[in-house]
């Protein structure tokens, strides 16, 4: 990131929201589930799979969290009648994780109810790793009842490993990413090959233990890395898939996966509550913010 970028992203963060709501469109599939909608059947027509999330975290009260787990069955009904390749992806913490551990079970079983009722597939966020325990407790709760959920876990993480052991009994379908959090050094790897490596080292796990993975990754010499040795192994397709975030450029790389017969699943999130998703999407790519300039200020 440029000098310029870092200024551009630092006053971005000192205006109002709407000044900046150009620079998150990018990122954000809109504020309704209209909006979202019609961007997940734009990308179904291009040969894209795509898991949908509300933006949002760290509600504060249960009727907040009672009204997005609301708004999560009505997306699951809305997928449905309009007949779209689409999965839905919830960060606890949404939906009561903070408020008590009756009311998250509470919201996530009745919306695991409307995703086995719609025929669809419901996927728990990780967050930071202050929820990890929590987190892997209520997935490993609802798999032993429900075989349409899966979770998520994150290779920078020194708890990992034991983790994906942990869970290999349940014949887990799991996201691996990178992780975004900025975790103390004494549980996290910060060095970039640690983190890769590791990354490899799971996904292999996963295939040996036969489990479904979501290979969730921007970083170009990782998928390449992924697709050798998913060659060389002769991997079978129906045991992985790559996910990638709505809006991160990726060069084509994800159009060539699709014509090679491999699942592409996009991450699309939505919502009013935008913008800290949106700043922290500018801060992994202020390249966007050339562009977006660029199509502010261009003659028509």
């Amino acid at each position: 990131m440029n000098y310029l970028n870092i200024l551009i992203t630092k006053i971005l963060k000192l205006l109002p929201k709407w000044f900046a709501k150009p620079f998150a469109r990018p990122y954000v599939a809109g504020e309704t589930i209209e909006e979202v909608t019609a961007k997940i059947k734009s990308l179904n027509g291009k040969g894209f799979l795509a898991t949908v999330d509300i933006l949002g975290e760290h509600t504060k009260s249960e009727r907040e969290a009672q009204r997005v787990t609301e708004q999560y069955c009505l997306l699951y009904d809305e997928i449905s009648r309009k007949n779209l390749e689409c999965s839905v992806s919830v960060k606890p913490s949404h939906i009561g994780l903070d408020i008590s551990t009756a009311l998250i079970m509470k919201n996530i079983s009745a919306i695991l109810d409307k995703a086995v009722n719609t025929n669809n597939f419901l996927r728990i966020d990780m967050e930071s790793s202050k929820s990890t325990d929590q987190t892997i407790q209520i997935y490993q709760y609802f798999r032993k009842k429900y075989s349409n959920i899966g979770t998520v876990l994150q290779s920078y993480l020194l708890r990992t490993q034991t983790d994906i052991d942990q869970l290999s009994e349940l014949e887990s379908n799991i996201r691996i990413c990178k992780g975004i959090y900025n975790e103390p050094q004494k549980i996290a790897f910060k060095s970039r090959d640690d983190i890769r490596n590791n990354y490899i080292l799971f996904a292999k796990k996963m295939a040996r233990n036969n489990h479904f993975c979501a290979y969730a990754t921007h970083d170009q010499e990782l998928i390449e890395d992924l697709l050798n040795w998913i060659s060389k192994e002769n991997i079978s397709k129906d045991l992985f898939e790559f996910q990638c975030l709505y809006g991160v450029p990726m060069q084509g790389r994800l159009e060539e996966l699709i014509k090679k017969g491999i699942k592409v699943r996009i991450y699309v999130p939505f919502g009013p509550d935008w913008y800290d998703y949106s700043m922290r999407r500018l801060n992994e790519n202020p390249k966007i913010i050339k562009y977006v300039l660029g199509n502010l200020f261009k003659n028509d």
